[in-house]
């Protein structure tokens, strides 16, 4: 167990460095080119990974938060009793993966209203999320001069892959005019994890397979 929680927390420090970096020195929407088509782009997402959303407005927010809780409640479980059964590594290493991305991006909505003065925000009268401009800034005391309530905070994305982005000529058929954006999400470090613990899950069914898995 002591090198799952080595491994957690490797991921959760790496995640949580990049997104309080970007979040204290980028302005919302700005972004910085590493190399051809590798951005740092900062965005807030108060969906899911991708932009996804689960239900539209505020609503969607709030459901967001008690998935994420639910998620990690249960993968801890899980995980815990697996690696008490001594499982499979072919298991453990995705499965903690998941966890530690479902956790970073958990702290992001739960923590991080409290912990920067601005942030984007969801207007009620108006049915629509406000944006902000400038650079945030930490509230070290987590008093109430956060931006948003306690689990309304957004996720902090900032990996832009931009690999095509342009017109189709106007004389190509039924598609001309028109712009082609690939591959346009914006994600995290997080994201990415999840994503690399599903993919090893994938790769590796056929180890798995024969695991019981409750």
């Amino acid at each position: 167990m002591k090198k799952i929680f080595l491994s957690i927390s490797s991921i959760l420090l790496t995640d949580q460095i990049l997104k309080i970096y970007v979040k204290t020195h980028f302005e919302l929407g700005s972004g910085v080119s590493i190399f051809p088509f590798f951005w740092i782009f900062f965005v807030e997402n108060p969906g899911m990974a991708y932009g996804i959303y689960l239900a539209p407005g505020y609503l969607g927010k709030i459901i967001l938060s008690i998935f994420r809780i639910i998620l990690v409640f249960f993968l801890s479980i899980f995980l815990y009793k697996k690696n008490k059964k001594k499982s499979s590594n072919y298991l453990i290493i995705p499965t903690t993966f998941i966890l530690s991305g479902a956790i970073g991006n958990f702290l992001d909505s739960a923590l991080y209203g409290l912990l920067f003065d601005t942030g984007t925000i969801y207007d009620r009268g108006s049915h629509k999320w406000i944006s902000y401009a400038g650079i945030s800034k930490i509230n070290l005391y987590l008093s109430n001069n956060g931006y948003a309530n306690f689990m309304e905070g957004c996720v902090v994305d900032m990996f832009y892959f931009p690999i095509i982005d342009t017109y189709i000529p106007a004389w190509i058929p039924f598609f001309g005019g028109s712009h082609f954006h690939f591959f346009k999400p914006v994600f995290n470090f997080s994201d990415f994890i999840i994503f690399l613990g599903v993919i090893l899950l994938f790769i590796f069914k056929n180890k798995i397979k024969h695991v019981k898995i409750f």
